[in-house]
């Protein structure tokens, strides 16, 4: 395992490499003018347009700009991000906390509802429950994520007003500019419902926290769906193959066949299936981010994409490809560590 897991480590500075010659390469197609942007910081740069063009040698031949972007990249210079006012350094790491307190309250409910409903699905197949958790799983298959999230903030905010609307009014505001009240603490995790409660804060906290349900439920409905319809699958596979009927013929209690002989083992594919899941949340879930105005990486990439903003959209590549490259190598292992059966020769 130790030599797997070192070739899949040496993998990722090639991966970088690959896709930051493709990103840069793309750029090439943009004219001096507009690859000069994201090096402008104030209207007085402004009027020095020609003189940026060279000072960062945006003329130069290919190799040479992306020698200088990659030598600027490894000391830790991303840039400046026009979207957010600030350094692309800086603006993750204001960011990705807010990022990643969503998709811990996304993704445990994600799986968790997924596994179960899969399985009451496969368990009862073909009967009316099973129906309508299709029926569930094709609507969340189908209709787009801009679509429910406007729906939810149409019915709980507009309508019945169970809900906050986008944004998190007075605590959304102090965490976007990093310097939210806790009583003078300082910033722990970065994640501002964490924080606040480990301060006693529980009004923030609670605020945060009711902000966070509509897009929360949005992602959870849309991305649940397939982990149903994937569940439902391998238990029905596992229903019939030969192990799992020596089991019932050996006088074992159906409720103990079907938890430890076939969920357990229907359970291999969502190790896979979680991971993919935790990618695409962690990379900033992109629509939901913008639609209910979250201050995550997601809603920074969409401005950043708006305003031409290139340093942003180079540092939100980055960010994503390598949350893929280090996640699927933790799949990978998670995957030998559950299915005795595989193994890294």
């Amino acid at each position: 395992m130790l030599n797997f897991v070192i070739r899949r480590l040496a993998q990722i500075p090639l991966v970088m490499l690959v896709l930051s010659l493709i990103v840069i390469g793309l750029t090439q197609l943009l004219t001096p003018e507009q690859r000069a942007a994201p090096y402008i910081r104030s209207e007085q740069q402004a009027t020095r347009m020609e003189a940026i063009i060279n000072q960062y040698g945006l003329r130069d031949p290919f190799p040479q700009q992306y020698a200088r972007w990659a030598s600027s990249t490894l000391k830790g210079d991303l840039g400046f991000s026009r979207a957010s006012g600030k350094d692309v350094n800086e603006t993750i790491k204001e960011r990705l906390p807010a990022t990643v307190e969503l998709t811990l309250v996304t993704a445990i409910p994600i799986l968790l509802f997924g596994i179960w409903m899969g399985t009451l699905a496969a368990l009862h197949k073909d009967r009316f429950l099973d129906q309508l958790i299709r029926v569930f799983v094709t609507i969340g298959y189908s209709v787009p994520t801009f679509v429910l999230g406007i729906v939810l903030l149409a019915v709980f905010y507009a309508y019945l007003g169970w809900a906050p609307g986008p944004g998190r009014l007075e605590t959304m505001n102090e965490f976007l500019v990093g310097d939210y009240d806790l009583g003078g603490a300082k910033r722990i995790t970065g994640m501002l419902s964490l924080d606040a409660a480990l301060h006693g804060e529980w009004k923030i906290t609670f605020d945060v926290l009711r902000h966070m349900m509509l897009p929360a439920l949005t992602l959870i409905t849309v991305l649940s769906a397939s982990i149903v319809l994937v569940m439902r699958n391998n238990m029905l596979e596992v229903l019939n193959s030969d192990y799992v009927r020596t089991a019932r013929a050996k006088g074992l209690a159906e409720r103990i066949v079907n938890r430890k002989h076939a969920r357990r083992n229907a359970l291999l594919p969502i190790v896979t299936q979680g991971g993919l899941l935790v990618i695409g949340l962690l990379g900033g879930s992109i629509i939901t981010e913008t639609i209910f105005a979250y201050p995550g990486i997601g809603q920074w990439f969409v401005q950043s994409a708006q305003q031409l903003d290139l340093a942003g959209v180079m540092g939100f590549t980055l960010l994503s490809a390598l949350l893929v490259v280090v996640m699927s190598t933790v799949v990978d292992i998670l995957y030998g560590l559950v299915d005795p059966r595989v193994r890294f020769d």
